[in-house]
């Protein structure tokens, strides 16, 4: 009833993943992009528990964290390559390890929704990548045959 392919870095299947991490990206981080659209992506968020009060600090380093992702994730829509994939999932462990550190220190639990998010892109970006390496350019060349 169900096949499942073996998904490669180098298959179309693969970059279609990598495109829908950098829409998810692109949907969830597009309003800390902005002073203005932050205001409102804050007010939401503090409704639905307890939040810090918006600072320009605070206001700066969301801004530049929704700017450097919008960014990235137009690069992997327009530019859609494997290795945009393997980098995207390297990001998504540090994002999730920090996302994790914050849980542990008292951040809101809806982070968790985020945290599940980013390990399932990571898994599935990344998981391809070590059979390829231990793979190797040899073992991807088609075979010589031998002189005689």
């Amino acid at each position: 009833m169900f096949t499942f392919k073996r998904v490669s870095p180098q298959n179309s299947g693969y970059l279609r993943i990598v495109r829908a991490s950098a829409w998810y990206d692109l949907i969830v981080t597009a309003g800390f992009a902005t002073p203005w659209t932050y205001v409102l992506v804050h007010r939401a968020l503090s409704s639905l528990g307890a939040f810090p009060p918006a600072d320009t600090i605070q206001t700066l380093y969301a801004n530049l964290m929704g700017s450097v992702v919008v960014v990235w994730a137009l690069l992997r829509l327009f530019r859609t390559l494997p290795l945009h994939g393997l980098y995207d999932g390297i990001a998504r462990v540090l994002f999730a390890s920090w996302q994790a550190y914050a849980l542990t220190h008292g951040a809101p639990r809806i982070l968790v929704v985020f945290l599940v998010v980013e390990v399932s892109f990571g898994v599935v970006q990344l998981l391809p990548w070590p059979a390829d390496l231990l793979r190797g350019p040899e073992r991807t060349r088609p075979a010589r045959r031998p002189v005689r």
